[in-house]
C-alpha cells in the first residue's frame, strides 16, 4: 500500500500540484495522490472546505497552486514589505517532521519562539492544558538520555497528552533481536501520532521520517544532528542576551562530535553579523562541511586556541563535553581532549556582564562547580528553555499554529 503523503493543508485547494521550496534549506516533501478535498494530517483524515483557503497566506509554505504563483509570489512581498507573517492560528506548521537545523529559516524561528512564550504562560498558569488531549507520543531512544527524553515527555504530558517511552531500545527492544529501525518505526506508528527519535547513527531519523506517516522528532542521531536542542539553544540565547543578530559565540570542546553544536552553526547562520568561535583540541575540531556552510552563507568564523581571549569577546561561551563514547577504543585520544579546555573563575573573570555560559549537559569536568553561583551561568535556565521549545514543537506538528 502506498503510504499517506504528510502533507500542508494548502494542498486541498487543486489535484495539480508541484512542490514548491521558497527557501534553499528547506527540504522538498513526498508527495503521494490524495483524494480531492481530503488532507492527510499524520493519522487522522479530514475533510476540508477548498473555500477556506481563500483566509489562508503562507509565505513560506512548500505548497503553492501553480495557476496562482505569481499571485502568490505578488501577495509575499507585500507581506515582506508590511512586515507581516501569516502563521495564523488553526493553520498547519509548515514542516511535517523535524529533522536538521536546515529545515527552518529565520521567520520560522521567530514564529516558534512567539508559541515558546505561550508556554511558558501555560506551564506557569494552566497546568491542566488538554490543548493535545487524545495524542499519543512515543518516546523512541536508542542512546541513553536524561534531559531530551524527560523535556519531551514533560512537555507532552504539560500539553494533556499521553506517553510511550522506552529508555533503552538498542537494549531492551526488538533491536536486540535484529529488528531493522524501519520495521521498529512501522510497528511504533500504529501506536502514536508522533515519534521522538534518539539514535546512534547518523541519518537515521531522516531513514525513519522516510517511511513513517505520523511526524518524526529527530533527538540526536549519533554524530549527526540534534535540531530541538539547537532551537532550545537559539532560544536562550534570545531570552537571556535579548537579540541574535550581531552576537559573538564561542563553540567549545568535542566539536567533530558534538551534534548541538553542528546544528547550533546551522541556525545562527540565519542571523545577521554573527560570529563563531570554534576552540577545542586538535583531535576534535570542527569538520570542514560546517566550516564551508558558515562560508557560504557569509557568517565569519575563527578557529583558535585561546579560551580566555575568545572568552572575553563572545556574548556566549558554549561548552561542550568531550564525547569519551565516540572515540571506540582510542582513548588514548579522549585522554589528550579531555580537560584541555574548562570554563572556570579565571574564564569568568575576562567575560563581559552581560555574556552567558551555556553547555547542552551533562557535564563532567569541563565547567568547575563554583561556576554555577554566578548569574552567567545559563546552562540549567537552558535546560528549562528546552522544555517551552518542545511543548511549542510538539503543539505545532500535532495541532499546528
Amino acid at each position: 500500500m502506498s503510504r499517506w503523503c504528510k502533507v500542508s493543508s494548502a494542498m486541498a485547494a487543486s489535484s495539480s500540484l508541484f512542490s514548491c521550496s521558497t527557501h534553499m534549506d528547506v527540504l522538498a516533501p513526498t508527495i503521494s495522490k490524495c483524494p480531492k478535498d481530503v488532507v492527510r494530517c499524520h493519522s487522522k483524515i479530514s475533510y476540508k472546505e477548498p473555500s477556506y483557503l481563500k483566509s489562508t497566506c503562507y509565505p513560506i509554505s512548500r505548497f503553492l497552486c501553480m495557476n496562482n504563483l505569481s499571485k502568490c509570489d505578488k501577495m509575499k512581498k507585500t507581506w515582506q514589505r508590511d512586515g507581516i507573517h501569516c502563521f495564523s492560528e488553526g493553520h498547519k506548521f509548515q514542516l511535517d517532521d523535524v529533522l536538521d537545523a536546515q529545515q527552518f529559516d529565520r521567520d520560522i524561528l521567530n514564529a516558534i519562539f512567539e508559541v515558546a512564550r505561550d508556554m511558558e504562560n501555560i506551564e506557569r498558569n494552566s497546568p491542566e492544558s488538554q490543548i493535545l488531549k487524545g495524542y499519543l507520543m512515543a518516546t523512541l531512544f536508542y542512546e541513553p538520555s536524561t534531559r531530551t527524553r524527560l523535556s519531551f515527555e514533560s512537555a507532552m504530558r504539560r500539553l494533556g497528552g499521553e506517553v510511550l517511552t522506552t529508555e533503552n531500545a538498542r537494549e531492551f527492544s526488538s533491536a536486540a533481536k535484529g529488528e531493522t529501525l524501519e520495521d521498529t518505526i512501522r510497528t511504533v506508528e500504529g501506536y502514536s501520532d508522533l515519534i521522538v527519535l534518539r539514535h546512534f547513527e547518523s541519518g537515521a531519523a531522516r531513514r525513519a521520517a522516510a517511511i513513517a506517516s505520523v511526524p518524526i522528532v529527530n533527538a540526536g542521531d549519533g554524530p549527526g544532528q540534534h535540531p530541538s536542542q539547537a532551537l532550545l539553544d537559539v532560544y536562550t540565547i534570545e531570552r537571556e542576551i535579548g537579540k541574535l543578530d550581531g552576537i559573538k559565540v564561542g563553540l567549545v570542546g568535542d566539536l567533530a562530535n558534538g551534534r548541538t553544536v553542528r546544528s547550533l552553526a546551522y541556525l545562527l547562520a540565519k542571523y545577521k553579523d554573527v560570529k563563531i568561535y570554534f576552540v577545542s583540541p586538535d583531535v576534535v575540531k570542527m569538520k570542514d562541511d560546517i566550516k564551508d556552510y558558515l562560508t557560504s552563507k557569509g557568517v565569519d568564523w575563527k578557529e583558535s586556541s585561546d579560551l580566555v581571549e575568545v572568552a572575553s569577546e563572545c556574548d556566549v561561551v558554549y561548552q561542550t563535553r568531550i564525547q569519551k563514547e565516540r572515540f571506540g577504543e582510542r582513548l588514548d585520544l579522549y585522554e589528550k581532549a579531555r580537560g584541555k579546555y574548562i570554563v572556570n573563575q579565571n574564564i569568568l573573570k575576562v567575560m563581559q556582564r552581560h555574556a552567558v555560559v551555556m553547555h547542552p549537559l551533562p557535564r563532567l569536568d569541563e565547567i568547575t562547580l563554583d561556576v554555577d553561583a554566578d548569574p552567567r551561568a545559563a546552562y540549567f535556565r537552558q535546560a528549562k528553555y528546552g522544555l517551552y521549545i518542545r511543548m511549542a514543537l510538539l503543539k505545532l506538528l500535532l495541532v499546528g499554529w
